[in-house]
């Protein structure tokens, strides 16, 4: 299993425990009767982000998260780039802490390369209460 952190134009935030996160991400994984092969995120900014989002997906528009999904019989693979700016935006928006944000969107990645999807209301439903469950796992229901 390997959970690697990269930073691309913003640093990684202290608060997040590599370690700590890892440990919780293959438990996340476990839950649901996968395992991590490989997964890499990467840390960037608004722009950077806004650029991955025009140059593969076609989008031109701000975003929290994209991640690509290379996950095959060994395990789940991929690469997350989160945007740092859009999380903390976020967090303000939503009345949460940005450590709370960065761990929904942390897990929100790997939920999807385990196989949930948000594309209607219901699937982002679905999705929204697996983040919860995976929070309150972690400890981190904060409000």
């Amino acid at each position: 299993m390997a959970i690697r952190y990269f930073s691309e134009d913003r640093s990684i935030p202290k608060f997040l425990k590599r370690r700590a996160v890892t440990a919780w991400l293959d438990k996340l994984a476990k839950a649901h009767q996968k395992s991590i092969a490989e997964i890499n995120f990467i840390f960037c900014s608004d722009e950077s982000l806004l650029q991955v989002n025009q140059e593969y997906l076609s989008h031109d528009y701000y975003t929290d998260i994209i991640s690509f999904d290379n996950s095959n019989s060994d395990g789940l693979r991929g690469d997350i780039f989160i945007s740092l700016d859009r999380v903390k935006d976020n967090a303000q928006q939503y009345g949460v802490s940005y450590e709370q944000e960065l761990y929904r969107v942390i897990c929100h990645g790997v939920l999807h390369f385990i196989g949930y999807k948000d594309k209607s209301e219901e699937e982002s439903a679905n999705m929204r209460a697996e983040e919860d469950k995976a929070l309150k796992m972690l400890g981190l229901i904060i409000n």
